[in-house]
């Protein structure tokens, strides 16, 4: 029986793993590092709550098989350039060191499509950069998963990237050969990927771009 470690366990893909792993007889515990405790309760999960500048606090109980890193922001949310990298690079590079040093033998990272720390486009080279980071403090098993655009019912309401869904729907059939990774992917199949990996025991460094994602769901 495994434990499990989760962050953004309130967010689009993060609150579908969370269910997952919560339904599934291969995990006895999920301890969810939060700064906000989520209202439900379950017999098997465990919350912390946290403040992510202070990780080194909470090190000794930050302790499992595996750690699933999927915390993030939006431009929106996060307007500052300096925060929007604390958030989605420094919080992911101290939880891998932190994973490391406690033994965790997974660590399970939700990137994105077109991750490129050359790229000129700040998004895609901070989800570059993190993924070459991440590497260097490898534990036994990283997982890196770059999705397309996610569909799925969020917390909040976002107007552009509602039309942009719609409109990628439209296109998906027609995204075939080279181009069928840049399909728009759902949330739940990039959660039960993350789960169908974990389960396999492997180790190394392994990348899965969005259309990978579908075929390991």
């Amino acid at each position: 029986m495994k434990k499990a470690v989760i962050t953004g366990a309130t967010g689009l893909v993060g609150s579908l793993l969370l269910q997952l792993l919560l339904d599934t007889d291969a995990f006895e515990e999920v301890l969810v590092l939060t700064r906000r405790p989520a209202a439900f309760k379950h017999p098997k999960l465990r919350q912390v709550v946290i403040n992510f500048d202070d990780l080194e606090q909470h090190r000794e109980e930050i302790k499992g098989d595996v750690l699933y890193f999927c915390l993030g922001t939006t431009k929106r949310k996060t307007p500052n350039r300096e925060d929007y990298k604390k958030i989605e690079h420094s919080y992911c590079l101290k939880l891998s060191r932190i994973a490391k040093d406690n033994n965790i033998a997974q660590f399970h990272y939700i990137s994105a499509l077109g991750a490129d720390s050359r790229s000129r486009l700040f998004y895609s080279k901070l989800k570059g950069k993190t993924e070459e980071d991440l590497k260097k403090y490898i534990v036994r098993s990283l997982h890196i998963y770059r999705p397309s655009l996610l569909r799925g019912k969020r917390n909040e309401f976002r107007i552009l990237e509602k039309l942009f869904t719609g409109f990628m729907v439209t296109i998906d059939p027609l995204l075939i050969g080279d181009l069928k990774k840049y399909q728009s992917i759902e949330a739940i199949i990039v959660a039960k990927a993350m789960l169908n990996q974990t389960l396999k025991e492997l180790e190394g460094i392994h990348i899965y771009p969005s259309d990978k994602i579908k075929e390991l769901a």
